[in-house]
Protein backbone atom coordinates (compact mmCIF):
# COMPACT_ATOMS: atom_id res chain seq x y z
CA UNK A 1 0.00 0.00 0.00
CA UNK A 2 2.48 2.52 0.88
CA UNK A 3 4.64 1.58 -2.39
CA UNK A 4 1.46 2.32 -4.36
CA UNK A 5 1.41 5.50 -2.24
CA UNK A 6 5.08 6.69 -3.13
CA UNK A 7 4.60 5.50 -7.01
CA UNK A 8 1.62 7.64 -7.43
CA UNK A 9 2.87 10.86 -5.85
CA UNK A 10 6.11 10.45 -7.97
CA UNK A 11 3.92 10.17 -11.15
CA UNK A 12 1.88 13.07 -9.59
CA UNK A 13 5.11 15.21 -9.28
CA UNK A 14 6.47 14.42 -12.52
CA UNK A 15 3.20 15.26 -14.63
CA UNK A 16 2.88 18.76 -12.73
CA UNK A 17 6.89 19.09 -13.75
CA UNK A 18 5.91 18.47 -17.07
CA UNK A 19 3.37 20.70 -17.10
CA UNK A 20 4.90 23.95 -15.56
CA UNK A 21 7.68 23.49 -17.79
CA UNK A 22 5.37 23.33 -21.18
CA UNK A 23 3.18 26.01 -19.72
CA UNK A 24 6.84 28.32 -19.29
CA UNK A 25 8.13 27.17 -22.87
CA UNK A 26 4.44 27.99 -24.10
CA UNK A 27 4.24 31.78 -22.18
CA UNK A 28 8.00 32.53 -23.14
CA UNK A 29 7.18 31.35 -26.87
CA UNK A 30 4.14 33.43 -26.99
CA UNK A 31 2.10 30.52 -27.41
CA UNK A 32 -0.61 30.91 -24.77
CA UNK A 33 -1.54 34.22 -22.82
CA UNK A 34 0.30 34.92 -19.97
CA UNK A 35 -2.87 36.24 -18.16
CA UNK A 36 -4.19 39.21 -17.08
CA UNK A 37 -5.80 42.56 -18.58
CA UNK A 38 -4.26 43.74 -21.56
CA UNK A 39 -1.63 45.75 -22.12
CA UNK A 40 -2.68 48.77 -24.01
CA UNK A 41 0.13 50.18 -26.57
CA UNK A 42 0.98 51.53 -29.76
CA UNK A 43 1.80 49.55 -32.57
CA UNK A 44 4.12 50.32 -36.10
CA UNK A 45 5.30 48.75 -39.16
CA UNK A 46 8.91 47.29 -40.21
CA UNK A 47 9.44 49.17 -43.79
CA UNK A 48 12.11 49.40 -46.12
CA UNK A 49 13.74 53.25 -45.96
CA UNK A 50 17.01 54.60 -46.47
CA UNK A 51 19.08 55.20 -43.37
CA UNK A 52 21.72 58.20 -42.76
CA UNK A 53 23.68 57.93 -39.80
CA UNK A 54 24.48 61.36 -38.80
CA UNK A 55 27.15 62.67 -36.21
CA UNK A 56 25.89 66.27 -35.09
CA UNK A 57 28.35 68.66 -33.95
CA UNK A 58 28.25 72.68 -33.15
CA UNK A 59 30.86 74.80 -33.98
CA UNK A 60 31.33 78.72 -35.44
CA UNK A 61 31.61 80.07 -39.50
CA UNK A 62 35.36 80.74 -39.98
CA UNK A 63 37.29 81.57 -43.50
CA UNK A 64 39.20 78.68 -44.61
CA UNK A 65 42.34 81.12 -45.48
CA UNK A 66 43.02 83.91 -43.24
CA UNK A 67 46.31 85.58 -43.11
CA UNK A 68 47.03 87.90 -39.88
CA UNK A 69 48.98 91.41 -40.66
CA UNK A 70 51.61 92.04 -37.74
CA UNK A 71 54.38 94.71 -38.94
CA UNK A 72 58.10 93.37 -38.56
CA UNK A 73 59.20 97.01 -37.66
CA UNK A 74 58.00 99.51 -34.54
CA UNK A 75 56.83 103.10 -35.12
CA UNK A 76 53.59 105.15 -35.38
CA UNK A 77 51.14 104.78 -38.08
CA UNK A 78 50.95 107.92 -40.51
CA UNK A 79 49.05 106.14 -43.46
CA UNK A 80 46.17 103.83 -42.60
CA UNK A 81 44.26 103.28 -46.43
CA UNK A 82 41.89 100.63 -45.62
CA UNK A 83 38.52 100.48 -43.40
CA UNK A 84 37.23 97.22 -41.70
CA UNK A 85 34.93 95.21 -45.01
CA UNK A 86 37.24 96.43 -47.89
CA UNK A 87 38.20 94.03 -50.40
CA UNK A 88 42.10 94.67 -51.51
CA UNK A 89 43.96 93.27 -54.11
CA UNK A 90 47.74 91.62 -53.78
CA UNK A 91 50.25 94.16 -53.22
CA UNK A 92 47.95 97.36 -52.49
CA UNK A 93 49.30 99.36 -49.75
CA UNK A 94 47.53 98.91 -46.68
CA UNK A 95 49.71 101.08 -44.43
CA UNK A 96 52.23 102.95 -43.85
CA UNK A 97 54.62 103.39 -40.64
CA UNK A 98 56.91 106.67 -40.14
CA UNK A 99 59.77 106.12 -41.76
CA UNK A 100 62.19 108.83 -40.17
CA UNK A 101 64.02 106.47 -37.84
CA UNK A 102 65.17 104.03 -40.70
CA UNK A 103 65.96 106.44 -43.52
CA UNK A 104 68.15 108.25 -40.43
CA UNK A 105 69.74 105.16 -39.88
CA UNK A 106 70.24 104.68 -43.76
CA UNK A 107 72.05 107.74 -43.83
CA UNK A 108 74.33 106.82 -41.12
CA UNK A 109 75.17 103.35 -42.33
CA UNK A 110 76.21 105.28 -45.95
CA UNK A 111 78.18 107.16 -43.82
CA UNK A 112 79.99 104.47 -43.04
CA UNK A 113 80.23 102.47 -45.82
CA UNK A 114 81.98 105.68 -47.15
CA UNK A 115 84.52 105.87 -44.20
CA UNK A 116 85.11 101.70 -44.49
CA UNK A 117 85.79 102.30 -48.45
CA UNK A 118 88.15 105.15 -47.88
CA UNK A 119 89.91 103.30 -45.28
CA UNK A 120 90.26 100.55 -47.96
CA UNK A 121 91.53 102.87 -50.56
CA UNK A 122 94.45 104.05 -47.69
CA UNK A 123 95.32 100.20 -47.11
CA UNK A 124 95.87 99.18 -50.52
CA UNK A 125 97.97 102.30 -51.43
CA UNK A 126 99.70 101.29 -48.17
CA UNK A 127 100.39 97.92 -49.60
CA UNK A 128 101.95 98.67 -53.02
CA UNK A 129 104.37 100.67 -51.12
CA UNK A 130 105.09 98.13 -48.63
CA UNK A 131 104.72 95.55 -51.79
CA UNK A 132 107.52 97.58 -53.69
CA UNK A 133 109.95 97.80 -51.30
CA UNK A 134 109.45 94.38 -50.30
CA UNK A 135 110.67 93.15 -53.82
CA UNK A 136 113.72 96.10 -53.91
CA UNK A 137 114.88 94.63 -50.27
CA UNK A 138 114.62 90.84 -51.58
CA UNK A 139 117.14 91.37 -54.77
CA UNK A 140 119.46 93.30 -52.22
CA UNK A 141 119.17 90.34 -49.38
CA UNK A 142 119.62 87.65 -52.08
CA UNK A 143 123.00 89.39 -53.17
CA UNK A 144 123.90 89.83 -49.28
CA UNK A 145 123.83 93.54 -49.26
CA UNK A 146 120.90 93.98 -46.07
CA UNK A 147 121.47 92.04 -42.89
CA UNK A 148 118.62 89.21 -42.71
CA UNK A 149 116.79 91.39 -39.62
CA UNK A 150 116.44 94.32 -42.19
CA UNK A 151 115.00 91.77 -44.68
CA UNK A 152 112.94 90.53 -42.11
CA UNK A 153 110.99 93.82 -40.73
CA UNK A 154 110.59 94.67 -44.34
CA UNK A 155 108.67 91.73 -45.03
CA UNK A 156 106.30 91.60 -42.08
CA UNK A 157 105.69 95.45 -42.83
CA UNK A 158 104.76 93.84 -46.68
CA UNK A 159 102.49 91.07 -44.78
CA UNK A 160 100.86 93.45 -42.24
CA UNK A 161 99.68 95.70 -45.39
CA UNK A 162 98.24 92.77 -46.78
CA UNK A 163 96.33 91.97 -43.58
CA UNK A 164 94.94 95.50 -43.49
CA UNK A 165 93.65 95.28 -46.91
CA UNK A 166 91.57 92.12 -46.18
CA UNK A 167 90.79 94.03 -43.00
CA UNK A 168 89.04 96.81 -44.88
CA UNK A 169 87.26 94.64 -47.32
CA UNK A 170 85.58 92.87 -44.58
CA UNK A 171 84.55 96.52 -42.97
CA UNK A 172 83.03 97.25 -46.34
CA UNK A 173 81.22 93.96 -46.70
CA UNK A 174 80.10 94.77 -43.35
CA UNK A 175 78.76 98.16 -43.59
CA UNK A 176 76.81 96.94 -47.02
CA UNK A 177 75.19 94.26 -44.91
CA UNK A 178 73.51 96.52 -42.47
CA UNK A 179 72.68 99.05 -44.97
CA UNK A 180 71.23 96.35 -46.76
CA UNK A 181 69.08 95.69 -43.15
CA UNK A 182 68.47 99.22 -43.01
CA UNK A 183 66.83 99.24 -46.46
CA UNK A 184 65.20 96.17 -45.80
CA UNK A 185 63.56 97.63 -42.45
CA UNK A 186 62.70 100.68 -44.32
CA UNK A 187 60.99 99.13 -46.70
CA UNK A 188 58.87 97.00 -44.00
CA UNK A 189 57.58 100.40 -43.06
CA UNK A 190 54.74 99.78 -45.86
CA UNK A 191 52.44 97.45 -45.23
CA UNK A 192 51.66 95.19 -48.75
CA UNK A 193 48.17 93.38 -48.78
CA UNK A 194 50.09 89.59 -49.26
CA UNK A 195 47.01 88.10 -51.15
CA UNK A 196 43.39 89.43 -52.35
CA UNK A 197 40.99 89.53 -49.80
CA UNK A 198 38.22 91.26 -47.42
CA UNK A 199 39.72 92.80 -44.61
CA UNK A 200 37.51 90.82 -41.98
CA UNK A 201 38.90 92.59 -38.97
CA UNK A 202 41.17 96.04 -38.56
CA UNK A 203 42.81 96.49 -34.95
CA UNK A 204 44.88 99.90 -35.75
CA UNK A 205 43.93 103.69 -36.35
CA UNK A 206 45.81 105.70 -37.64
CA UNK A 207 48.43 107.56 -35.49
CA UNK A 208 48.80 105.00 -33.13
CA UNK A 209 51.95 103.19 -32.28
CA UNK A 210 52.99 99.52 -33.35
CA UNK A 211 55.58 97.16 -31.75
CA UNK A 212 57.17 95.00 -34.46
CA UNK A 213 59.58 91.69 -33.71
CA UNK A 214 61.00 90.49 -36.32
CA UNK A 215 61.84 87.12 -34.02
CA UNK A 216 58.49 86.81 -31.93
CA UNK A 217 54.78 88.57 -32.82
CA UNK A 218 54.06 92.08 -33.19
CA UNK A 219 51.22 94.25 -32.84
CA UNK A 220 48.00 92.43 -34.77
CA UNK A 221 47.05 95.02 -37.24
CA UNK A 222 44.14 93.76 -39.33
CA UNK A 223 43.60 90.40 -40.85
CA UNK A 224 42.97 89.21 -44.59
CA UNK A 225 40.56 86.65 -45.33
CA UNK A 226 38.97 84.95 -48.71
CA UNK A 227 35.16 85.39 -47.53
CA UNK A 228 34.08 83.59 -50.69
CA UNK A 229 35.50 80.25 -49.04
CA UNK A 230 34.11 79.75 -45.66
CA UNK A 231 34.39 76.65 -43.20
CA UNK A 232 32.75 75.89 -39.86
CA UNK A 233 35.23 74.57 -37.08
CA UNK A 234 33.24 71.93 -34.57
CA UNK A 235 34.12 69.40 -31.74
CA UNK A 236 33.57 65.66 -32.57
CA UNK A 237 33.38 63.80 -29.10
CA UNK A 238 35.96 60.55 -28.86
CA UNK A 239 32.78 58.61 -29.26
CA UNK A 240 31.71 60.00 -32.57
CA UNK A 241 35.01 60.79 -34.08
CA UNK A 242 35.93 57.28 -35.45
CA UNK A 243 32.87 57.23 -37.67
CA UNK A 244 33.87 60.95 -39.58
CA UNK A 245 35.48 60.80 -42.57
CA UNK A 246 37.07 62.77 -44.77
CA UNK A 247 35.18 63.51 -47.75
CA UNK A 248 31.94 62.76 -45.46
CA UNK A 249 28.83 64.90 -46.79
CA UNK A 250 27.39 67.27 -44.21
CA UNK A 251 24.03 69.49 -43.63
CA UNK A 252 24.56 72.50 -42.26
CA UNK A 253 22.22 75.14 -39.75
CA UNK A 254 23.54 78.64 -39.37
CA UNK A 255 21.89 80.58 -36.08
CA UNK A 256 21.37 83.49 -38.69
CA UNK A 257 19.93 81.63 -41.05
CA UNK A 258 16.71 79.66 -39.52
CA UNK A 259 14.53 77.20 -41.55
CA UNK A 260 17.15 76.82 -43.76
CA UNK A 261 19.79 73.75 -44.80
CA UNK A 262 23.22 74.31 -46.58
CA UNK A 263 25.74 71.65 -47.73
CA UNK A 264 29.18 70.92 -47.02
CA UNK A 265 32.05 68.34 -46.73
CA UNK A 266 34.56 67.54 -44.27
CA UNK A 267 38.04 68.03 -45.50
CA UNK A 268 40.44 68.32 -42.06
CA UNK A 269 40.45 66.11 -39.03
CA UNK A 270 42.29 66.82 -36.26
CA UNK A 271 44.65 64.22 -34.56
CA UNK A 272 45.05 65.82 -31.88
CA UNK A 273 42.77 65.68 -29.11
CA UNK A 274 41.64 68.73 -27.36
CA UNK A 275 40.89 67.66 -23.75
CA UNK A 276 38.61 69.59 -21.33
CA UNK A 277 38.32 68.82 -17.39
CA UNK A 278 41.69 67.11 -17.59
CA UNK A 279 41.42 64.03 -14.53
CA UNK A 280 37.77 65.40 -13.41
CA UNK A 281 34.50 63.55 -13.06
CA UNK A 282 33.35 66.10 -16.47
CA UNK A 283 36.39 65.28 -18.60
CA UNK A 284 35.46 65.86 -22.07
CA UNK A 285 37.34 64.80 -25.21
CA UNK A 286 36.94 66.54 -28.39
CA UNK A 287 38.60 66.55 -31.79
CA UNK A 288 38.60 69.61 -34.23
CA UNK A 289 36.57 68.75 -37.27
CA UNK A 290 36.41 71.37 -40.44
CA UNK A 291 33.57 71.40 -42.81
CA UNK A 292 33.55 73.56 -46.23
CA UNK A 293 30.63 75.25 -46.77
CA UNK A 294 30.03 73.94 -50.51
CA UNK A 295 26.62 76.23 -51.01
CA UNK A 296 27.04 79.58 -52.90
CA UNK A 297 27.86 81.83 -50.51
CA UNK A 298 29.08 85.61 -50.34
CA UNK A 299 29.00 86.40 -53.86
CA UNK A 300 29.97 89.99 -52.97
CA UNK A 301 33.03 88.83 -51.47
CA UNK A 302 35.33 90.05 -54.54
CA UNK A 303 35.55 93.37 -56.07
CA UNK A 304 34.93 93.05 -60.01
CA UNK A 305 32.09 90.27 -58.54
CA UNK A 306 33.91 87.81 -60.40
CA UNK A 307 33.23 85.01 -58.36
CA UNK A 308 29.17 86.07 -58.28
CA UNK A 309 29.45 85.52 -62.28
CA UNK A 310 31.27 82.74 -62.76
CA UNK A 311 28.37 81.00 -60.31
CA UNK A 312 25.70 83.35 -62.08
CA UNK A 313 27.16 81.01 -65.29
CA UNK A 314 26.26 77.76 -63.97
CA UNK A 315 23.20 77.59 -62.29
CA UNK A 316 20.35 78.49 -64.44
CA UNK A 317 17.87 79.71 -61.83
CA UNK A 318 19.41 83.08 -61.39
CA UNK A 319 16.96 84.09 -58.42
CA UNK A 320 18.12 81.94 -56.15
CA UNK A 321 21.10 83.85 -56.19
CA UNK A 322 19.47 86.91 -54.81
CA UNK A 323 19.22 84.62 -51.81
CA UNK A 324 22.74 83.35 -51.50
CA UNK A 325 23.59 83.43 -47.76
CA UNK A 326 26.22 86.38 -46.79
CA UNK A 327 28.05 85.12 -44.00
CA UNK A 328 30.34 86.47 -41.48
CA UNK A 329 33.49 85.11 -39.43
CA UNK A 330 32.26 83.79 -35.92
CA UNK A 331 28.74 82.78 -36.97
CA UNK A 332 27.25 79.66 -35.08
CA UNK A 333 26.01 76.69 -36.70
CA UNK A 334 25.58 73.09 -36.52
CA UNK A 335 26.06 70.56 -38.41
CA UNK A 336 25.01 67.21 -39.09
CA UNK A 337 27.77 64.61 -40.81
CA UNK A 338 26.19 61.97 -42.89
CA UNK A 339 28.89 59.41 -41.64
CA UNK A 340 27.16 56.18 -43.48
CA UNK A 341 24.19 55.50 -45.46
CA UNK A 342 22.50 52.22 -45.98
CA UNK A 343 19.76 52.21 -48.83
CA UNK A 344 16.31 50.26 -48.87
CA UNK A 345 16.85 48.11 -45.92
CA UNK A 346 14.00 46.70 -43.62
CA UNK A 347 13.86 49.29 -40.83
CA UNK A 348 11.52 50.21 -37.65
CA UNK A 349 11.41 52.85 -35.02
CA UNK A 350 14.25 53.46 -32.74
CA UNK A 351 11.62 52.99 -29.83
CA UNK A 352 10.88 49.76 -30.94
CA UNK A 353 13.75 48.14 -30.34
CA UNK A 354 14.69 47.05 -26.38
CA UNK A 355 16.44 44.64 -24.79
CA UNK A 356 15.87 41.78 -22.84
CA UNK A 357 17.70 39.22 -20.40
CA UNK A 358 17.52 36.10 -22.22
CA UNK A 359 18.63 33.67 -18.85
CA UNK A 360 16.37 35.49 -16.97
CA UNK A 361 13.38 34.68 -19.06
CA UNK A 362 14.60 31.21 -18.99
CA UNK A 363 13.96 31.01 -15.22
CA UNK A 364 17.39 30.73 -13.99
CA UNK A 365 16.53 34.37 -12.17
CA UNK A 366 14.30 32.45 -9.53
CA UNK A 367 17.24 29.84 -9.01
CA UNK A 368 20.05 32.26 -8.88
CA UNK A 369 18.75 32.67 -5.14
CA UNK A 370 18.81 29.22 -3.88
CA UNK A 371 20.79 27.29 -1.63
CA UNK A 372 21.71 24.94 -4.61
CA UNK A 373 22.86 27.50 -6.53
CA UNK A 374 25.42 29.84 -5.21
CA UNK A 375 26.30 31.41 -8.34
CA UNK A 376 23.75 34.23 -10.02
CA UNK A 377 23.65 33.39 -13.61
CA UNK A 378 25.84 35.07 -15.87
CA UNK A 379 23.37 37.80 -17.72
CA UNK A 380 22.70 37.34 -21.88
CA UNK A 381 21.36 40.74 -22.79
CA UNK A 382 19.93 40.44 -26.11
CA UNK A 383 18.17 43.39 -28.57
CA UNK A 384 14.20 42.35 -29.60
CA UNK A 385 11.32 43.19 -30.87
CA UNK A 386 7.72 42.60 -30.36
CA UNK A 387 5.81 41.06 -32.99
CA UNK A 388 1.77 41.26 -32.86
CA UNK A 389 1.06 38.03 -33.15
CA UNK A 390 -3.37 37.57 -33.17
CA UNK A 391 -4.22 39.20 -29.80
CA UNK A 392 -0.84 38.27 -28.24
CA UNK A 393 2.97 39.80 -28.61
CA UNK A 394 5.87 37.26 -29.46
CA UNK A 395 9.62 38.46 -28.89
CA UNK A 396 11.78 38.18 -31.55
CA UNK A 397 15.65 38.59 -31.41
CA UNK A 398 16.96 41.22 -33.84
CA UNK A 399 20.34 42.33 -35.03
CA UNK A 400 20.55 46.02 -35.76
CA UNK A 401 22.45 48.35 -37.89
CA UNK A 402 22.85 51.98 -38.23
CA UNK A 403 19.93 54.05 -37.31
CA UNK A 404 19.30 57.93 -38.02
CA UNK A 405 16.84 60.20 -35.66
CA UNK A 406 13.90 58.08 -35.68
CA UNK A 407 15.07 54.73 -37.24
CA UNK A 408 16.91 52.03 -37.30
CA UNK A 409 17.59 49.20 -39.72
CA UNK A 410 17.10 45.54 -39.06
CA UNK A 411 19.82 43.36 -40.22
CA UNK A 412 18.00 39.95 -39.40
CA UNK A 413 14.87 38.53 -37.31
CA UNK A 414 12.60 40.66 -38.94
CA UNK A 415 10.83 40.76 -42.61
CA UNK A 416 9.19 43.77 -43.76
CA UNK A 417 5.42 44.83 -43.15
CA UNK A 418 4.87 43.11 -39.47
CA UNK A 419 3.20 44.83 -37.23
CA UNK A 420 5.24 45.46 -33.76
CA UNK A 421 4.90 47.28 -30.61
CA UNK A 422 6.46 51.01 -30.22
CA UNK A 423 5.51 52.25 -27.14
CA UNK A 424 4.59 53.20 -24.23
CA UNK A 425 8.44 53.47 -23.06
CA UNK A 426 7.84 52.05 -20.24
CA UNK A 427 5.38 49.31 -20.66
CA UNK A 428 7.70 48.21 -23.88
CA UNK A 429 11.40 48.65 -21.90
CA UNK A 430 10.16 46.98 -18.97
CA UNK A 431 6.62 44.98 -18.19
CA UNK A 432 5.85 43.62 -21.76
CA UNK A 433 7.19 39.84 -22.12
CA UNK A 434 6.33 37.91 -24.88
CA UNK A 435 2.07 36.18 -24.79
CA UNK A 436 1.41 39.18 -23.31
CA UNK A 437 -2.30 39.95 -24.61
CA UNK A 438 -2.47 43.88 -26.12
CA UNK A 439 -4.56 46.52 -27.30
CA UNK A 440 -4.19 48.83 -29.79
CA UNK A 441 -3.53 52.54 -27.94
CA UNK A 442 -6.10 55.39 -28.60
CA UNK A 443 -4.71 58.67 -29.66
CA UNK A 444 -5.86 61.59 -28.17
CA UNK A 445 -4.45 63.90 -31.50
CA UNK A 446 -6.52 63.40 -34.38
CA UNK A 447 -3.16 63.69 -36.56
CA UNK A 448 -1.35 60.75 -34.43
CA UNK A 449 -4.83 58.39 -35.07
CA UNK A 450 -3.64 58.78 -39.11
Amino acid sequence: MASSTKKLTFWTLGILAVLLAGGALAVNQGWINRGGNAKTVDFGQSDRRTIVQEVSASGRIQPEEEVIIRPDVSGEIIELNVREGDFVRENEVLVRIKQDIYQARIDELNASLLIAKSRFEQARSGLLQAEAEYLKNKELYDQDLISELQFLQIKNNYEGQQANVRAAEYQIESAEASLRRAQEELAQTVIRAPRDGTITRLSIEQGERVLGNSQMAGTEMMRIARMDQMEIMVDVNENDIVNVSIGDSAALEVDSYPDRLFDGVVTEIANSADVQGAGSAEQVTNYKVKIRVTTPHNLDATEDGSMAEIIQASTQEVSELSETPSFKPGMSATVDIRTMTATDVVAVPIQAVTVRDFNKSKGFGDRAGSSMDNQAPKEDFRRVVFVLAGDTVKRVEVETGISDNTHIQILSGLAEKETIVTGPYRILSRELEAGDAVEKQESKNPQESK
